[in-house]
């Protein structure tokens, strides 16, 4: 089993910032993709940001040079510093994390999900 443990979510004033972490622990071979999704209620739960064990990341349009996520692979943790934070950034946010389980001699692969945090942004 893999689990990941959620922490940062709040209530903050718009233009301010916040940072989550997420940290994944069990016997994890190999990660390969670290996220983090968000969701609001009647929503879909949709893409924030990913960052991949090659180096590359992607952003969801509405988040583009607001949010930055980072990764801490010797302790299997993923962040997302958000700043300028605005109303509609509101929602439950969760993490995400794709990779390889290590079984001893074989390796089946994960697609774990954090607890979600909340994160209000209002005045």
């Amino acid at each position: 089993q893999v689990q990941l443990v959620e922490s940062g979510g709040g209530l903050v004033q718009p233009g301010g910032s916040l940072r989550l972490s997420c940290a994944a622990s069990g016997s994890i071979f190999r990660i390969n993709t670290m996220g983090w999704y968000r969701q609001v209620p009647g929503k879909q739960r949709e893409l924030v940001a990913e960052a991949t064990s090659g180096g590359s990341t992607n952003y969801a349009d509405s988040v583009k040079g607001r949010f930055t996520i980072s990764t801490d692979t010797a302790k299997n943790t993923v962040y997302l510093r958000m700043d300028s934070l605005k109303p509609e950034d509101t929602a439950v946010y969760y993490c995400k994390i794709d990779g390889l389980w290590n079984r001893g001699i074989y390796y089946p692969p994960f697609s774990s999900w954090g607890q979600g945090t909340q994160v209000t942004v209002s005045s």
